[in-house]
């Protein structure tokens, strides 16, 4: 069974392009590599032509992965979410008990996560440490190396 995954628009839209991109780009150059290899010869020996084909499949079977996923997609109604607590889309300052140091994520959707700018999957450890938490409260989330406590110093919403 597949499962719902939300997206703010973005998101939603960046997935949609990808889907596109290897249906109208990438699937044709798939089959015009098929047809230049079988063009070659003799099928049964022809490695070219197998290589082409096994592309072909993985690009098939990622191209159906991504349909199910736009399928399954829910857009985010960012009107309706509670802005004292911390949930999907919120952005969060918090600070590290242990050393001080402050950090600042964007909790979004696991297919939206991108570390570099700050943007964590609800679902990684952290995210879900987070999630429901208010500002001034102090989370124990476990982490690979122990229990880290951050303690929540902002909720905004970007």
């Amino acid at each position: 069974m597949s499962t719902v995954s939300y997206y703010t628009a973005e998101g939603l839209k960046k997935l949609r392009e990808e889907l596109d991109h290897l249906k109208s780009i990438e699937r044709p150059k798939a089959s015009q590599a098929i047809a230049e290899a079988r063009d070659k010869g003799d099928l049964s020996e022809n490695a070219e032509y197998d290589a082409a084909k096994e592309a072909q499949g993985l690009l098939e079977m990622r191209i159906a992965k991504m349909e199910e996923l736009v399928a399954n997609a829910r857009l985010i109604d960012e009107s309706q979410l509670d802005l004292s607590k911390v949930l999907v889309l919120s952005t969060v300052k918090i600070k590290n008990q242990a050393n001080g140091t402050e950090m600042k994520y964007t909790l979004v959707a696991e297919s939206e996560a991108d570390l570099k700018s700050g943007k964590i999957s609800v679902t990684s450890p952290i995210g879900k440490g987070l999630l429901g938490k208010s500002v001034g409260d102090i989370a124990e989330i476990n982490v690979p190396n122990g229990v880290l406590k951050v303690e929540i110093l902002e909720i905004t919403r970007d």
